[in-house]
């Protein structure tokens, strides 16, 4: 990836011209300047690092409506903060429940977190059932037939959202 804007010219000028409007939308939605910065830029690194951003590849939307595009990468990305942040949250909250001499120091904290939040992002793509169902056997030590009954589906289909689940991390290990 090159930062050369003769080698990127049509994201050269996305982020030239639309760069200061994503960052005020973030900053409005976010209620903090900080992360609405880090965003808009995670917004374009994304943009300029996915494996269609030449223009011949692009949709016809995406060219016409730059802005519309920009708002789905950066909601997309938004979700990821929430969903991280939610996580970090659920774990320091499960840490405050233990008793002082069962908690882990905070390297060890750090190191969990860490890992949860990797974990999380292997899941991250997957169809919602597909990662609830994962999460249920993983988390809850449900049985599929359980799983099934929870997400009113068959225990068949439980296996193959297994199976999917397992192949992603799996790929993302290897």
């Amino acid at each position: 990836m090159a930062a050369d804007p003769a080698l990127h010219p049509h994201i050269h000028t996305l982020y030239s011209e639309h760069h200061g409007w994503l960052q005020g939308w973030l900053r409005r939605k976010l209620g903090n300047a900080f992360d609405a910065a880090d965003l808009a830029q995670d917004t374009f690194l994304r943009i300029l690092t996915a494996p269609d951003h030449t223009p011949e590849k692009q949709c016809d939307w995406q060219l016409r409506e730059p802005r519309a595009y920009l708002t789905v990468v950066a909601k997309r990305l938004l979700a990821n903060l929430y969903r991280r942040r939610s996580l970090e949250q659920a774990y320091l909250d499960a840490l405050s429940a233990l008793p002082e001499p069962m908690a882990p120091s905070p390297e060890q904290q750090a190191i969990i977190l860490e890992t949860l939040q990797e974990i999380d992002a292997m899941l991250d793509g997957l169809a919602p059932p597909v990662r609830q169902a994962f999460l249920m056997a993983q988390l809850e030590g449900l049985g599929y037939a359980e799983i099934g009954a929870k997400l009113g589906v068959s225990e068949r289909t439980v296996k193959r959202y297994m199976a999917e689940a397992m192949a992603r991390c799996i790929l993302l290990v290897a």
